[in-house]
């Protein structure tokens, strides 16, 4: 990533579940360390699918990360160390003031990887990333293949029992492939 500025800046990596989102950040800090550059990498307390203190990609990388609580990401603030590059997966489960914390480490003159869902299973905005992406500089929306007759898939497709979800189902539960499908617009289904 070539900066476009001589200071910070902020860079989103959004989509679906299951369409590279944490592959693509994980890519993108293993380049900073290959640089030598610092690397604070950092994910939400309610995301333990995998586990706590790593960020995991749905085919098995890793990367060591720094559990922030969802509710209070300003926390983050506390463990970055100057000039580093700052690394933040699952950002929808971080409450709105996560868009408060990367832009003043992006004026602080961090580079800030950002990746995370931009919609809910509604198929509608899923803050904070779409105000993130309002402020960024670089966004990426990646796509991954519709489980049900391979387009692209653009939508996160909630599963209760096997069926789509009710439109009144809590918009977080943490899940993987057991909970969620990717879904292209036309196979994606709401239960009304």
């Amino acid at each position: 990533m070539n900066a476009i500025t001589n200071g910070g800046w902020i860079e989103v990596i959004t989509g679906c579940m299951f369409s590279g989102k944490t592959e693509e950040l994980l890519r993108r800090i293993r380049r900073a360390e290959i640089a030598s550059q610092s690397i604070d990498v950092f994910t939400p307390a309610i995301d333990d699918r995998y586990g706590t203190a790593t960020i995991d990609t749905h085919t098995g990388a890793t990367w060591t990360a720094t559990v922030v609580d969802d509710a209070h990401p300003r926390e983050l603030l506390d463990h970055v160390v100057p000039d580093s590059v700052v690394a933040i997966d699952e950002a929808n489960f971080f409450s709105n003031a996560l868009v408060e914390v990367c832009e003043q480490l992006a004026n602080d003159g961090h580079r800030v990887i950002i990746s995370g869902t931009d919609q809910t299973f509604r198929g509608e905005p899923f803050e904070p990333l779409p105000s993130l992406a309002c402020r960024a500089e670089y966004v990426e929306k990646l796509q991954a293949v519709c489980t049900q007759c391979g387009d692209p898939a653009t939508r996160n497709q909630r599963l209760v029992g096997g069926d789509p979800a009710h439109y009144d189902d809590p918009t977080i539960v943490v899940g993987a492939e057991e909970t969620y499908e990717a879904r292209c617009r036309d196979c994606h289904e709401l239960r009304g």
